[in-house]
Formats: C-alpha cells, sequence, structure tokens
C-alpha cells in the first residue's frame, strides 16, 4: 500500500457493501491506502466502538450566503455540517442574490473552497426563483451544477415546469421541487388541522403539497425526466411517490428529520421555533414519513438547515420566517427515532442522497482503497444533550435543545484531512 500518514485503527467500517472490522489507512494524496486489520503509520486516530462509513451529503442545507451572512455563512455551516459527519452538502439557491446566474454559483464556489466539507450550489429554476423565466440552467450546470430548485417556493404554472423538465432532461440535471400550491398554501403558518383550529393560526392543507407532487409526477411521465421531491411531509405525499415508483417513474425524495420527530401539536407553544416550511403535520403524517423511509419509499433524509438570527425568530409565529437548524442534530435523531440499524441509516444519510445530488464519484462510495477518504467515524452508542449555544452554525434556532441524543460524530475528514476530531471542529 501507499505510505500512510494517518490510519483509523479499531473500528468497524460500514457501506453499502456490508460491514466488516477494519483499520483504515489514509495516504498523504487524501486517498484510502489500504482497508484492513493491524495497519500502522502516522497517526492513529482511535475508533473503538465506532462505525467508520463514507461521509454524510445534505440534499438541502441553507447556507444564507451571498445576502444573508448574519444568519450563517458557508464557513459556519459548513463547520456545523463536518460536526454533524457531513462531507459534502448541496446549498440551496434561495440568496440574495439567488443563485440563478454562473456568476453567483462562482462566487458561492470561491467562498466554499476553503469549507470543511464540500459544497455544491443548486441553482435555481427560473430567474430570481420568481417562477416566470427560466434561468440560464446550461451555464450554471457548464460549472458543475447538478440539482436545480426554486427552494422555498414552488414552480406553480405547469408550462413552465414542463418545459424546465425538458431542460433539464437534455442537460443531464435533475430538477428538485418544493411542492406548494400557493394558492392554497398562502395566509397559512402552520398546518391546517385541529391544532390550527385550536390555536387561531391559519393553515396549510395537507392538499397544498400533494397537489403540486400530484401534478409533478404526471409530468414526470410526460416528459419522462427525473424529479426530485424535496422535504415530503404528508401521508398522502408519500402515497403518491410510492404508487409512481411503482410505476417505474424516475422520482426520487427526500424527508427532513423534523417531519419524522415533530408533530403540528408542538406549535401550541406558540414558539416560532417550530414554524417550518413545509409544515409540521399530523401524527398520522410522522408515521407515513417513517415507513416511507423504512421501505424505501423516501430515499434520504435531508437537513433542510434553515438558519435564521434570534431576533428574527423572536418575532410573532406569524410573522417569524420558517425553518430550523439540523446539521449537526439529523445523524442522532435519525439513529434515535426511526429504529433502523445503522447500516440503513447510513444509506440515507449517505451514498443515496450521493447518486441523487449525482456526488458518488466522491461522496458516498465504497471504503476501499484508492477512493477519496471523505469518511466519517460515528460512536453510535455515545448520549449527549443538545446544546444550542455550542452550535456551530451562527444560528440557534434548533427545537431540539435540551433533548438528550444517542449517537455522535467523533471523526469526519474530507479528502483526508482530519476536519474534526473527537467532536471538536479542527478548524
Amino acid at each position: 500500500m501507499a505510505d500512510a500518514t494517518l490510519v483509523l485503527k479499531g473500528g468497524r467500517v460500514v457501506d453499502e457493501a456490508g460491514s466488516r472490522d477494519a483499520d483504515v489507512a489514509i495516504a498523504a494524496d487524501g486517498t484510502i491506502a489500504a482497508v484492513g486489520p493491524g495497519l500502522d503509520g502516522g497517526r492513529v486516530l482511535d475508533c473503538s466502538g465506532c462505525v467508520v462509513g463514507p461521509g454524510l451529503v445534505d440534499l438541502h442545507s441553507h447556507l444564507r450566503q451571498p445576502g444573508l451572512e448574519e444568519a450563517e455563512t458557508i464557513e459556519t455551516g459548513s463547520r456545523a455540517a463536518a460536526l454533524g459527519g457531513y462531507t459534502a452538502v448541496v446549498a440551496m439557491p434561495n440568496t440574495t442574490p439567488a443563485i440563478d446566474s454562473a456568476g453567483v454559483v462562482r462566487e458561492v464556489l470561491e467562498l466554499a473552497r476553503t469549507a470543511l466539507c464540500d459544497v455544491h450550489p443548486a441553482g435555481a429554476i427560473t430567474k430570481e426563483r420568481a417562477g416566470t423565466e427560466l434561468a440560464p440552467m446550461a451555464e450554471m450546470a457548464a460549472l458543475g451544477v447538478r440539482l436545480f430548485t426554486d427552494d422555498g417556493a414552488g414552480v406553480q404554472d405547469s408550462r413552465l415546469m414542463r418545459r424546465a423538465l425538458e431542460y433539464a432532461s437534455a442537460l443531464g440535471v435533475t430538477l428538485a421541487q418544493h411542492c406548494e400550491d400557493a394558492g392554497l398554501s398562502t395566509g397559512g403558518y402552520m398546518h391546517e388541522g385541529e391544532w390550527s383550529s385550536r390555536l387561531g393560526i391559519p393553515g396549510q392543507p395537507a392538499e397544498a403539497e400533494e397537489l403540486m407532487v400530484a401534478r409533478d409526477i404526471a409530468l414526470c411521465r410526460l416528459t419522462k425526466a427525473p424529479v426530485h421531491f424535496l422535504h415530503l411531509s404528508t401521508a398522502g405525499s408519500v402515497a403518491l411517490v410510492r404508487a409512481a415508483r411503482a410505476e417505474g417513474l424516475p422520482v426520487t425524495a427526500e424527508a427532513a428529520p423534523h417531519h419524522f420527530t415533530l408533530t403540528d401539536a408542538a406549535v401550541a407553544t406558540y414558539d416560532p421555533v417550530f414554524k417550518v416550511h413545509p409544515p409540521l403535520r399530523t401524527d398520522v403524517d410522522v408515521a407515513a414519513v417513517k415507513a416511507g423511509l423504512t421501505d424505501g419509499t423516501i430515499d434520504a433524509i435531508a437537513t433542510d438547515h434553515a438558519p435564521h438570527t434570534l431576533e428574527s425568530k423572536e418575532a410573532a409565529f406569524d410573522e417569524a420566517p420558517p425553518g430550523m437548524i439540523g446539521l449537526e442534530t439529523a445523524l442522532p435523531l435519525a439513529l434515535g427515532e426511526l429504529g433502523l440499524p445503522i447500516e440503513a441509516v447510513l444509506g440515507l444519510l449517505s451514498w443515496r442522497p450521493a447518486r441523487i445530488a449525482g456526488l458518488a464519484d466522491a461522496h458516498g462510495g465504497p471504503v476501499v482503497e484508492g477512493r477519496r477518504a471523505n469518511l466519517c467515524v460515528i460512536d453510535p452508542a455515545a448520549t449527549w444533550v443538545v446544546d444550542a449555544a455550542a452550535m456551530a452554525s451562527r444560528s440557534r434556532n434548533t427545537p431540539y435543545a435540551g433533548r438528550k441524543v444517542t449517537g455522535r460524530v467523533r471523526h469526519t475528514l474530507l479528502r483526508g484531512e482530519p476536519v474534526v476530531v473527537d467532536a471538536e471542529a479542527q478548524r
């Protein structure tokens, strides 16, 4: 093997091929030099009792830069990601200005050059995410953009969405849809149901999401172009995607941790930390999302990491912006709430999202000699209490503060560099 400068010693290697007890040696060029028993050479990182797997990949992070640096920067967001075990994140385009041109893509890539994880910008489907005119997707695709979305809003115009799908298919990229029929959702601030009636808060019906899921499945059938559904939250949406997949259509889907760990009953405190978009749903919906993650209908867990300043989240519920941070808590929430073996959880957080994002050449792949060493080391038995003040994100809007969780990232390696060691960021 090539000379090792670092050895991950004493862990259980887990990837899509299965699991085995083995050390992992890293070469100076940032690749995996060897995987096997009794490896030595260079610095040693203790992995006893831990799982060594490919780094996690987040399909859905809001890093807020450019334009909203008071809430997050690419640097702070990537540090939070590395602490959560992520070696790659897809940055959503609802920045200021929106990521809707080659110039803004270049700016994000330059800002991300020194990040603690790989940052891949998603491009907007339409100019300024306004839903009226297609953005120059070819120019952005030429710079490596593989996922396009107007996230924060769905593309309302069916004809425009059809054109976007045909265009994306020709470019070999994927459209990711925020499913929300604005005609039904506008003016609603939480899920429409028993709790919105009790609290007197206008709600968004589940059908606002499901109508757009159904429409885009129909457009997928018409164009044959792949569609990825962002943050599914309702039982009806999960059923629609399950039927589409049974039909053989090229649809994929993700769910956010808050949609399988919290219900709309949490809004009873009127605390805006529980305001998200799409909103927290009922216990029936939570059960359906969990079932979808378990049976493979939902391909991936995505954080929808959405930092906001303290001041903005202290506004009244109807005035506060939607969203919560999630990069540092997604893994333990998935381990604790889904009841799945760690191999399945890693599939939802690593190799399956890597394939959807078009990143499988560098992330989420097998832990074998010659691959780039984008890895995370997880202690599945470690318990810890979520402390909002201790998080790396520039914002503090987590609903899990004070919750005891199990499972923690011990080390994260980006191209062979240990960017997190013993749960501490190294830069």
